[in-house]
């Protein structure tokens, strides 16, 4: 994989109360992702951006939901995040506290 390739394939981290319950209560961090990202690429760009080592990668699809306005209908867009399941003793801090 190419160095571009890395930078393209995480969007953001994905923060949410679920996704705080995750990190707590498992090594695992979870990312919004491209839609044709591989778990091969997300590993690969989450192990050389954040200099850890990474145990495993589950990908979820989350379709948009359609809600009603003044003007009809309308959708939301789709998402799709990556649960990144980190090695004993890696971490990733994003708010970079001491």
């Amino acid at each position: 994989m190419n160095q571009e390739r890395i930078f393209q394939v995480l969007l953001g981290p994905h923060i949410s109360e679920k996704a705080t319950i995750v990190a707590e209560g498992s090594q695992q961090v979870v990312f919004r992702v491209t839609k044709d990202a591989t778990k091969p690429e997300i590993k690969k760009a989450v192990e050389e951006l954040f200099d850890v080592k990474v145990k495993g990668v589950n990908i979820v699809n989350v379709k948009g939901k359609t809600k009603r306005t003044a003007r009809g209908f309308g959708k939301r867009n789709d998402v799709r995040k990556a649960y990144v399941c980190l090695a004993d003793g890696s971490e990733i801090d994003f708010l970079g506290g001491e």
